[in-house]
């Protein structure tokens, strides 16, 4: 038998594996862990928009007050319900992902939404996670389902005319994922290739650059099984995605160089600028003491190297 039907066999098996698991969690989409997720608070008559203009999509509201919790404030009303509701993947490894042997949802995004939780209820476990797919985003922060989204979201104007964000607090770069009998080098090397990335993602949106032809997928997960089973060549995302399926499947490969930034930001409903300026300073404070730099290595360092420094947070909106 030769050694690329081996291949391919492997990764059938990997690929059969894989979408149960898939089937599984889009059968959970609207599951959360714990209790069921509050009832949406209706939207107010007249919301606020998240920005008038958008010069640049990294720059938030700053922190006014700190990590205080005004009486009548969003955190005053999250802290009297007892958790935060926190929309998130639970099959992004490293970022978030469910573990397996002991079903917590876990990753570096986690650990962000952990670290508000701490801030305003005095405990990290104090929150409600639900599982949501890419294009689920804007929409449960616009119906207020959710209170913050921590899922890879990369900040643009588009996106901050819907809702808003908080200050960067994660930089990725798009990359393509091939199989590791692949001659390609880059993305332009795929031309004419079949390139998988999640509907409702600005990775997908990106293709359009590219001489490829673009499948989109429910989620990162679903392409990852569409390329085990040959049925696309290629997958396309941010690094930090990439890097988990690499140490999924070991056939394949992550290659060239970024070709995009993304610069990720916490996501949250634009008629709530308080949650906003206190996420901020909660990042901040993240970044200053050395916690964002040791989630970094125990979530990421192992796939993307020693932990660079935090984003700078860039403030002037108002």
């Amino acid at each position: 038998m030769s050694r690329h039907l081996t291949t391919r066999a492997a990764r059938a098996v990997a690929a059969g594996a894989l979408l149960a698991a898939v089937v599984t969690g889009c059968a959970s989409t609207a599951s959360t862990d714990g209790a069921a997720v509050a009832p949406a608070r209706p939207a107010p008559a007249a919301a606020v928009p998240a920005a008038t203009e958008c010069d640049d999509a990294t720059t938030s509201y700053a922190p006014t007050s700190g990590t205080e919790i005004p009486p009548g404030s969003t955190m005053d009303e999250i802290r009297a319900r007892g958790n935060l509701v926190v929309g998130v993947s639970a099959d992004t490894l490293r970022m978030g992902a469910r573990n397996p042997f002991t079903g917590q949802i876990e990753g570096f995004d986690i650990d962000v939404a952990r670290q508000v939780a701490q801030a305003i209820l005095g405990d990290p476990d104090a929150i409600r996670f639900r599982v949501i797919t890419a294009g689920d985003r804007i929409p449960v922060l616009e119906n207020h389902e959710v209170d913050l989204v921590t899922r890879a979201f990369t900040m643009n104007c588009e996106r901050w005319d819907q809702i808003a964000f908080s200050a960067e607090y994660f930089t990725a770069g798009q990359k393509v994922l091939v199989s590791t009998e692949s001659q390609a080098q880059s993305i332009e090397d795929l031309d004419g290739q079949r390139v998988c990335a999640p509907e409702g993602t600005t990775t997908l949106e990106r293709l359009d650059e590219y001489d490829v032809e673009a499948v989109g997928a429910r989620t990162h997960s679903a392409c990852l099984a569409l390329f085990q089973q040959g049925r696309v060549d290629a997958i396309t995302g941010d690094d930090t995605v990439l890097a988990g399926f690499v140490a999924q499947d070991p056939y394949a490969k992550v290659v060239g160089d970024a070709f995009s930034a993304e610069p990720y930001g916490v996501g949250i409903a634009a008629d709530r600028v308080d949650l906003v300026r206190f996420v901020n300073a909660v990042l901040d404070g993240m970044k200053a003491d050395g916690t964002w730099a040791a989630t970094y290595e125990r979530w990421l360092g192992e796939a993307l190297g020693p932990a660079p420094a935090p984003p700078v947070s860039v403030y002037g909106r108002s």
